[in-house]
């Protein structure tokens, strides 16, 4: 074989990876594709799979010429596919379950390439947007277009070990503020051990903990970006919750342990009693009745204690909504699906009794299976607890930077606990500026990201 003279300098051997790396690329793009018959639709959640399995299978016997194929997707495996569509056009299903913090990632260019059907006329020429809690429409929204139908509401409340309290002669009824909390429980931390540390810490909370500190500062009405999804970190209110966060996990004053959620670590803490109180998500509590059997007659609920008295009591963690891809040929049919599964009653009770999930749709929170007694969290009707406080569950920024905004708002965290411990400094003038000092440095690298997005940044709106 003679190299012509365009190879001369290459070795055989890049010369031929060459020429198969062409020939494959040719391959993949004038082979013809088999044109799939249907609907395929991805779901990552393991405890919604089993409950679309026969929904799913009513509807392939009534659309035989319009057949759905469910499939369960890992979430790292759906996001990585998601992205690569993003970035490639690389092909993906008709219609997807995704986490909310995902498909804020797939709003970072313009509306046209955000990857998903713009669902806000067929959900206006349905009535669907009164129908559903409005405030979860917010992550699945871009520059005022609705991408996504809300699965659920995920309001949080406070779930506390109620024969600790309860043998201690607390009246939780007193508590109406998280400074309410701190007191009341405070007898609870009595006990010490031998290297003079309390046993039990009444709150589950740490600085490592994201999920964690967004439901608190989220409750408090505060958040990473403005109403125009602009960089905000420096405000009155996150400064103050971040001074109060981590005056929880610092000093004199210290009230929080780690006992994170869904470790080995942090469930052994909470059935040893090391740990009162902890938030809880609608999700959660199903989440505790199957990871947690020994809590089960322990346990209550109650209302989140607010900042400021007459403040919000509760909050919000999580969320899933079923989006369209825009490279569907059935939108109808996937979007008739999507609002058979999130509007059927049957599958809405189901769902909850076994997972705790409360649905968007306002109108099925009058059900009966709302008032059922639960008897892990000691006879409480649950769902009723739940649903008298999703109204009032804050909206979220749908922003493709709220991965880094979070991650910004924690490590300032770290960084705040870690020099008041060093300074031995707890008081809270001293924390507050010191809190805002390591915002603005957040913010500032928060912006330069944002501005160099030029459908995103202020006037970019395309």
């Amino acid at each position: 074989m003679t190299l012509s003279s365009p190879c001369r300098g290459y070795s055989r051997g890049f010369v031929l990876i060459a020429l198969i790396a062409v020939l494959s690329s040719l391959a993949v793009l004038l082979w013809p594709v088999a044109k799939r018959s249907g609907v395929e639709f991805w779901v990552f959640a393991t405890f919604h799979y089993p409950f679309y399995r026969a929904p799913v299978a009513q509807w392939n016997r009534e659309h035989p010429e319009r057949p759905v194929e469910l499939s369960l997707q890992p979430l790292p495996a759906l996001e990585t596919r998601l992205l690569s569509a993003l970035r490639t056009g690389a092909p993906v299903a008709d219609m997807m379950e995704v986490e909310r913090v995902i498909a804020a990632e797939m709003f970072i260019g313009p509306l046209d390439a955000v990857g998903f059907v713009d669902l806000t006329e067929r959900l206006r020429a349905g009535g669907w947007l009164e129908r559903f809690n409005e405030p979860s429409f917010s992550p699945w929204t871009s520059r005022g277009r609705i991408f996504g139908l809300p699965h659920d509401v995920h309001p949080v409340l406070l779930a506390y070990r109620a024969d600790l309290v309860e043998a201690a002669g607390i009246d939780v009824a007193r508590i109406e503020t998280w400074e309410d909390f701190a007191r009341e429980l405070a007898p609870l931390m009595a006990e010490r051990g031998p290297d003079g540390r309390p046993l039990r810490y009444l709150l589950n909370f740490w600085p490592a903990q994201i999920e964690q500190t967004e439901i608190f500062l989220l409750q408090a009405g505060g958040g990473f970006f403005d109403e125009h999804d602009r960089p905000a970190l420096v405000t009155e209110v996150n400064v103050r919750v971040l001074a109060q966060l981590a005056a929880w996990c610092a000093g004199p004053s210290r009230i929080a342990t780690d006992a994170a959620d869904v470790t080995a670590l942090g469930n052994r803490i909470r059935l040893e009693g090391g740990v009162v109180c902890s938030p809880m998500a609608d999700w959660m509590s199903g989440l505790w009745r199957h990871d947690l059997p020994g809590l089960a007659g322990k346990m209550k609920l109650m209302p989140l204690p607010a900042w400021e008295r007459g403040g919000r009591r509760t909050s919000v963690h999580g969320g899933t909504g079923l989006v369209i891809s825009s490279n569907s040929d059935d939108v109808g049919s996937a979007f008739e699906l999507a609002l058979r599964l999130y509007t059927s009653p049957e599958l809405s009770d189901a769902m909850f009794r076994e997972t705790g999930i409360i649905g968007a749709l306002r109108e099925q929170w009058s059900r009966p299976v709302y008032d059922e007694p639960n008897s892990y969290f000691s006879g409480q009707a649950v769902g009723r607890l739940y649903i008298e406080q999703a109204p009032q569950v804050p909206r979220r920024s749908s922003s493709p930077y709220t991965v880094e905004a979070r991650r910004g708002y924690c490590i300032a965290l770290r960084q705040l606990v870690d020099w008041a411990e060093t300074h031995h400094t707890y008081d809270r003038p001293a924390l507050e500026q010191r809190a805002r000092e390591l915002l603005e440095g957040v913010q500032a690298d928060l912006v330069r990201r944002v501005e160099r997005n030029v459908y995103l940044r202020e006037g970019g709106q395309r």
